[in-house]
């Protein structure tokens, strides 16, 4: 159909477009568009994002940071890590980048809910929008295993009385062998190093 113009009236211009919808009043919209909430903390079929809040039967907590959760298993099980201990994919441990090690952290998943405590004895992950790398036995907790990278928020437990999970957190919690890991490195250290022995050539004779 042809703009409309004044043609009409005898001026031969072009009518300017009316500013708001031509929708008589009280009539029902032509169409309607139901709205679609975007959440970067889901994806796949049949994710539920919970409140991101602390759960009300865990009193009070504080947000220490929230991004993205990697893990780590069985290719790094019994190296090394950052703090000198040997990785054990099967303990409640994580890396993170600046948290000082031996810090015990409540992990919340934003997918589903659940939560879990760790204790921080590596450093990591330096991939961007990652802010913890959980061990295989914490990620299986808050079913982080079989989803890859998801969204989670961190709470560092650090007081008496504080829970995670609904449970409260006791001072044996999230622990490992550092003190033995410890001695070892100190009684490294204090070992007295062998003195080197001289070994004395005599000249070569000449024929």
């Amino acid at each position: 159909m042809p703009p409309a113009t004044d043609a009409e009236s005898g001026t031969g211009k072009l009518l300017p477009l009316p500013r708001a919808i031509a929708v008589p009043p009280g009539a029902a919209p032509r169409s309607s568009v139901p709205s679609v909430r975007y959440d970067l903390a889901v994806s796949g079929m049949g994710e539920q994002t919970p409140d991101d809040g602390v759960p009300g039967d865990d009193g009070p907590r504080e947000i220490f940071e929230r991004g993205g959760a990697s893990w780590y298993g069985i290719q790094f099980h019994q190296r090394k890590t950052a703090s000198g201990e040997r990785f054990d994919m099967t303990a409640l441990t994580a890396a993170h980048k600046t948290l000082p090690f031996n810090t015990r952290v409540c992990v919340r998943s934003l997918v589903n809910g659940s939560e879990v405590l760790v204790r921080i004895n590596d450093r990591g992950p330096y991939a961007a929008g990652r802010v913890i790398d959980l061990s295989r036995a914490a990620a299986d907790r808050i079913g982080l295993t079989g989803l890859g990278i998801k969204q989670v928020a961190l709470s560092i437990v650090d007081r008496e009385g504080m829970r995670c999970g609904g449970l409260p957190v006791e001072a044996g919690d999230a622990s490992a062998p550092v003190a033995a890991a410890a001695a070892a490195v100190q009684q490294r250290a204090k070992s007295p190093v062998p003195a080197r022995r001289k070994v004395v050539v005599p000249p070569r004779r000449r024929k």
